[in-house]
């Protein structure tokens, strides 16, 4: 970019923000669906992401700068070292799958085997504890940890009993004091969803920062005079910040945006999909599913699977440095333009699920990359939340609107004729455990019953469910879900009030399955 700077080196400020999340969904089962879940994410995600900030971290520590929310049932699925013992043997059985195929297609896997076996030496050499790398970069500010609701409950839905929203603030806090070390002052609010007066539960639970949606922030009381470009402070004092959509359209629209590219990896297409039942189970495979296995281009959208051609790495490797040009040459325009048109430091917020960059578009941490590495040469200086908030201390007041990152804004998304019958169900379970919980009980099995009834209504209440049942993917494990874990939670209630039919069986297993959240306190439900 050419032209005249203003009187600081740079034109204004980029926060990139990232929120990793997977429900809870373990299972004790060898090649179970959901452990693919999270491998698939750890060796496409996760890892990439840890080596790109560590990476550039060495190169400018200055401008390594990214806001990174990871929920507690992620955290939780990261430090289970049962869940850690079997991300070898899954990988393993990838390399075989790889190492199986006829020359043509090992020809055309070979950067897939190669980065798999790259990122795996990386999970080797930290002994599997992702968590302390993101520790590490945590505490030297070039990454801002945030937190989010314990299993990603959807607040506004909730609200009917304010006590269950306190319950997934309050045990999110205390799980990432514990693994962290520091009680976290920034939150992502599950899908962006905010209602009035929730920032006062913030406050009280020590939360002081959140990120919005575009339309929390420009629908706000009274409208910001800066729009989404700056962060706003509630009454109550919170600070808030607003989704750019212009910064996030490029990244997120695989049709219109950078993702959808003919030379990039195709997701849909995957290994596991091609080969027979019988070649899936003699590796353990139970069922045809997604193996993490993809090496074909997406070619053009309207070719079919079988025609889609074999992805070239040299290809895709050039088209996403173009592409982080184009974005950071965007973007400089866009600041440049708001600085010019007004009398402060424009700030550009671009939040994402984390999972879209390497899961869902593979060439997405080397997109990170490149946005790390060039931002400087755009006259964008790269930041973080924390970091924002430190050096600009003055915002307007104004009280955000009630809103969410899904379509139109709004709360439809996770509230609709596909998923409505959820909210009764844990409306009421709610209610019950809020009864409860205000209830002296002194014996320590009660108080066993009661730290596991709480687990089961948090799972339950995860927004994920709901999601998955509007979207029509998985939708039998969603309802499955849902019920097993308000069955359980029933089961508990019913034990803590007739003890003469304690199921001690019962209560061992699920102990054991839903092994989440230790430190779990009964009093966190209270006002």
């Amino acid at each position: 970019m050419n032209g005249p700077l203003p009187n600081k080196n740079y034109l204004g400020r980029l926060a990139i923000v990232l929120h990793a999340h997977l429900p809870f969904v373990r299972k004790n089962e060898k090649n179970s669906l959901e452990e693919d879940w999270l491998f698939q994410a750890i060796l496409e995600c996760y890892i990439p992401l840890l080596q790109v900030m560590e990476s550039s971290k060495k190169q400018d520590t200055s401008n390594t700068k990214l806001t990174l929310s990871l929920s507690p049932t992620l955290l939780s699925l990261l430090q289970n070292k049962q869940i850690q013992k079997k991300y070898s043997s899954w990988i393993k059985t990838r390399i075989e799958f790889l190492n199986d195929l006829p020359k043509k297609e090992q020809a055309a896997s070979e950067f897939l085997l190669r980065n798999i076996k790259n990122n795996y030496l990386y999970w080797e050499k930290c002994s599997g504890d992702l968590i302390e790398r993101f520790k590490n970069l945590n505490l030297t500010g070039n990454l801002d940890i945030l937190t989010c609701a314990a299993t990603h409950g959807y607040l506004p839905i909730l609200r009917e009993n304010p006590e269950t929203v306190l319950g997934q603030i309050n045990t999110a806090i205390r799980s990432h004091e514990v693994i962290f070390g520091t009680r976290p002052l920034g939150i992502w609010l599950p899908e962006c969803a905010y209602y009035e007066n929730l920032d006062e539960i913030l406050l009280n639970c020590g939360i002081r920062y959140a990120v919005l949606d575009g339309h929390g922030i420009l629908n706000g009381s009274p409208r910001p005079r800066y729009g989404v470009y700056a962060p706003i402070c509630s009454k109550k004092g919170v600070a808030f910040f607003g989704r750019d959509s212009e910064s996030t359209l490029p990244v997120w629209s695989s049709r219109e945006g950078y993702p959808g590219n003919p030379v990039y990896r195709e997701f849909h297409k995957d290994l596991g999909w091609e080969l027979s039942s019988t070649e899936l189970q003699k590796k353990g495979i139970p069922t045809s599913r997604p193996l993490g296995l993809k090496f074909h281009r997406i070619t053009n959208n309207n070719c079919s699977l079988g025609k889609k051609e074999f992805y070239v790495e040299d290809e895709a490797i050039k088209k996403v440095e173009e592409h982080a040009d184009n974005y950071l040459l965007s973007r400089s325009k866009q600041l440049k333009k708001l600085s010019l048109s007004a009398s402060f430091e424009p700030l550009l917020i671009a939040p994402f699920d984390a999972e879209l960059f390497g899961h869902w578009w593979y060439e997405g941490p080397r997109f990170i990359e490149n946005i790390l590495k060039k931002s400087t040469k755009y006259f964008i200086k790269l930041t973080n939340l924390r970091e924002i908030l430190l050096q600009n201390p003055n915002l307007q007041i104004c009280d955000p609107s009630p809103s969410s990152w899904g379509q139109g804004g709004f709360h439809n998304y996770w509230l609709n004729d596909k998923n409505a019958w959820i909210v009764p169900e844990i409306t009421k379970a709610g209610a019950v455990f809020v009864e409860l919980s205000s209830k002296n009980f002194n014996d320590d099995f009660s108080i066993r019953l009661l730290k596991q009834a709480a687990r089961e209504l948090l799972l339950s209440e995860s927004s994920d469910w709901s999601f998955i049942l509007k979207a029509g993917t998985t939708t039998e494990l969603a309802k499955e879900r849902i019920d097993r874990h308000l069955f359980r939670f029933w089961k508990l209630i019913e034990m803590l009030e007739n003890k003469s039919f304690i199921d001690y069986k019962f209560l061992k297993n699920i102990e054991e399955e839903d092994k989440i959240f230790p430190n779990i306190r009964i009093k966190d439900w209270q006002l």
